[in-house]
C-alpha cells in the first residue's frame, strides 16, 4: 500500500467490527451476530449499500425469530433506498417481531415501541439499526 495511514485504519476497522460467532442451538434462526457499530461504520463508509445487506438479513433472522413471514425481501431491500419505506420496516420490527423476540430473550430483553422504533427509523436509521442489532444479538448470548 502507498499509504500507511490507510493501511492502520483498514487494519483497526477490522479489529474493531470483525465477527465474533457463538453457538446457537435453535436451527430455524440464522445467525446474525454483528456488532452494532460494525453496521453503523459499515454503512457509513459503503453510503448505504451495507445497510442494504444488513436490513436483508436482519429481516431473515427477525422471521425466523417470528415464526413466520412478517418482513418480505422488497420490503427490506427497499428500506435502504427509501425513506417511508424505512421507517414502515421498523414499525414491522416493533410491532410484529419485538414482542416475540422479547419473549426469546428474557429478562434481558429492551424492545422498543414500534412507534418509536418507526419514527427514530425514519430520522436516523443507522440509530434504529443499532437497536435493532443489539436485540438481536441478545439471542446468541449465553
Amino acid at each position: 500500500m502507498r499509504d500507511p495511514f490507510l493501511f492502520l485504519l483498514i487494519l483497526n476497522l477490522y479489529s474493531v467490527i470483525t465477527i465474533e460467532t457463538t453457538e446457537f442451538t435453535d436451527p430455524q434462526v440464522p445467525v446474525f451476530n454483528n456488532s452494532p457499530i460494525k453496521v453503523i461504520i459499515l454503512s457509513l463508509v459503503t453510503c448505504g449499500i451495507y445497510l442494504i445487506y444488513w436490513n436483508i438479513k436482519a429481516s431473515e433472522v427477525l422471521n425466523a425469530v417470528a415464526g413466520r413471514p412478517v418482513i418480505s425481501q422488497p420490503i427490506a431491500i427497499l428500506a435502504g433506498l427509501c425513506t417511508p419505506v424505512t421507517a414502515y420496516f421498523y414499525y414491522l420490527i416493533g410491532k410484529d417481531v419485538n414482542p416475540v423476540l422479547a419473549e426469546k430473550v428474557g429478562p434481558k430483553a429492551s424492545p422498543m415501541d414500534a412507534t418509536i422504533l418507526a419514527v427514530i427509523g425514519f430520522f436516523i436509521p443507522l440509530v434504529a439499526a443499532f437497536f435493532t442489532q443489539s436485540e438481536i444479538n441478545k439471542l446468541y448470548e449465553e
